[in-house]
């Protein structure tokens, strides 16, 4: 029987190593059935915001355009969808390897700078890619209005009226600056 010297900073190391690989597990590659950033339950967005309407792009390739669900409510956007597990025969003797492609329920909510015309809103589409088109209501627009008064007698202008843009997105803010 040999005797070895005990080094307890070698347990130490170890244990920190172990906490180290528990923790980048659960929360740096979550498990499939853990939802996070790019997983099944959340959907990656691009908005673009345009004089007149707002573009909203998301990509969700496996998807049919009858699982997605898009509901628009005030400034409000949400897209529901489902991307379905594809059920594989597996023999004796296979086994998964690596499996990262996500299934299940997804589901994103965006609060838009200002109110949408849903009646008016369109859905495309293409090659997994959807893009949302969402025109701007009337109200969110700027808007010319001309200013009349009498013209004063010391000023030999001919012009009697002046037009005067207003940009403001809500009426509260049109009545805060004021």
């Amino acid at each position: 029987m040999s005797i070895t010297r005990w080094d307890p900073w070698g347990d130490i190391v170890s244990l920190r190593e172990a906490m180290n690989n528990l923790l980048e597990e659960s929360f740096v590659r979550p498990g499939p059935g853990t939802p996070g950033p790019g997983m099944a339950s959340s959907l990656a967005l691009d908005v673009k915001e345009t004089p007149d309407s707002f573009i909203v792009t998301a990509s969700v390739p496996g998807v049919p355009p009858s699982d997605i669900d898009i509901t628009v409510l005030g400034d409000t956007l949400r897209i529901r969808g489902q991307r379905k597990e594809d059920i594989e025969e597996t023999g004796e003797g296979n086994r998964w390897l690596l499996r990262e492609r996500r299934f299940g329920a997804f589901e994103r909510t965006v609060s838009l700078p200002s109110v949408v015309n849903s009646e008016e809103a369109t859905a495309d589409f293409k090659d997994g890619v959807l893009t949302i088109a969402l025109p701007k209501a009337d109200v969110a627009k700027p808007r010319s209005i001309p200013v009349k008064g009498a013209a004063r007698d010391d000023v030999s202008s001919g012009s009697s009226a002046t037009e005067v843009e207003i940009h403001a997105a809500n009426p509260q803010e049109a009545q805060g600056e004021s």
